[in-house]
């Protein structure tokens, strides 16, 4: 990375910073693509703004020389209570894609999850990192593919498997279709100015190998495996008849942690428990299915006590700043998810820009610990936050 770049990676302070650069960097239709979310975004939008009826309540004159942000989530010992969640198709924000983002999870100590539909199969990750690594993923119409994907997953040392069950059918996403965003990225009339203000991101298209959905592009027709018949392949194989028992029979044949994602009620929650989940995510996928669901922070308390310690709560979505984080721990998460905030940073500077969102993220954690006077996170519970009158 040229030294004019580093230049401009420093001089991102914030996840907001992170986005209007990756703006810059990407073609309208790619970075819209992810920003973007379901029907009217309210969702979307109020996944962060929920954190706002919060308020932290600092405890003063304690001892917060020592922090200790160290946690265990899904088996693994991280350094922070923090994980990267499963984002589709990372190389085209960034030639460097899901190999940039599992690195920079290693190099943090922390959880790093590749997606289904990624563009860098389950045997390259698991090449380039030992850090610990989670599988999500979506089942498909076909079984065979489904078990595949669980046997490599095993096969490769992933530490734990995460099913998503909120897409059996994909969102109403009309910034896409107002941006003209395909797959792979198409020129248009309307996106053709878009693509050729972005040299740079072009010229890393058109060299690079070509993109690949590497972890099912075997299993299309010969002479069809360019990444615009997978998604299509993709898109129509969702499994419409996704139900409790499929969940079991996957959760049955993978013997590791075990995580369900798209929780938003406790009545599920208990039911994942009831299956053998190790966690549960609470999670609306970003904002970019169901519109109008409730942001992950609302139901997070009465999810935490429906499970009753009986597993791992993950909160996933709206996260942004660090006192996030303490507000989902208060609340009983175990850990937080973030995706947006990652792929801000690689389209901003490949593997240099999620670390640096990683770090910002971490310091702004362990300075909002000893600002609450809470310097382990064995101190925090509910008493840090109180609801605020509306």
């Amino acid at each position: 990375m040229s030294a004019l770049a580093h230049r401009h990676l420093a001089r991102c302070h914030n996840v907001r910073d992170f986005r209007r650069r990756a703006r810059r960097k990407l073609p309208a239709p790619l970075f819209h693509y992810i920003d973007g979310g379901a029907d009217d975004e309210f969702s979307l939008r109020n996944n962060t703004a929920a954190f706002d009826h919060y308020r932290l309540i600092p405890r003063i004159l304690r001892d917060v020389t020592r922090t200790d942000l160290r946690t265990r989530v899904l088996g693994c010992e991280l350094e922070m209570p923090l994980l990267l969640a499963p984002t589709g198709m990372s190389r085209f924000f960034h030639h460097q894609g899901e190999l940039a983002v599992a690195r920079a999870a290693a190099r943090h100590g922390t959880l790093y999850s590749l997606s289904t539909v990624a563009t860098t199969s389950i045997e390259d990750v698991a090449r380039a990192i030992s850090g610990p690594k989670l599988f999500q993923l979506y089942v498909l119409r076909d079984p065979g593919i489904n078990d595949e994907l669980i046997d490599r997953c095993a096969d490769a040392g992933f530490d734990a498997l995460c099913l998503t069950v909120d897409t059996v059918v994909q969102g109403n996403r009309e910034r896409d279709l107002r941006t003209g965003m395909t797959v792979p990225p198409a020129l248009t009339a309307r996106s053709f100015a878009s693509f050729f203000a972005r040299p740079q991101w072009c010229y890393r298209f058109l060299t690079s190998p070509r993109l690949q959905m590497a972890n099912v592009a075997h299993r299309i027709a010969e002479g069809s495996s360019q990444v615009s018949s997978l998604a299509s392949y993709i898109n129509g194989q969702f499994d419409r008849a996704l139900n409790w028992a499929a969940a079991e029979r996957i959760r049955a044949r993978w013997s590791g942690p075990f995580a369900i994602k798209g929780v938003l009620c406790a009545e599920d929650a208990r039911r994942a428990v009831g299956i053998g989940a190790s966690a549960v995510i609470v999670s609306n996928h970003g904002g970019r299915q169901l519109d109008g669901a409730p942001a992950p922070i609302e139901v997070l308390a009465e999810i935490v006590d429906a499970v009753a310690g009986q597993a791992e709560v993950i909160l996933d979505g709206g996260v942004r700043r660090g006192s996030h984080v303490l507000r989902a721990l208060a609340l009983g998460a175990t850990a937080c998810m973030i995706g947006r905030p990652y792929l801000y940073g690689l389209a901003a500077g490949g593997q240099a820009g999620v670390e640096r969102v990683l770090t910002l993220l971490r310091a702004e954690i362990e300075r909002d610990l000893i600002l609450t006077g809470r310097p382990q996170l064995g101190d925090i519970d509910r008493s840090l936050v109180r609801t605020a009158r509306t």
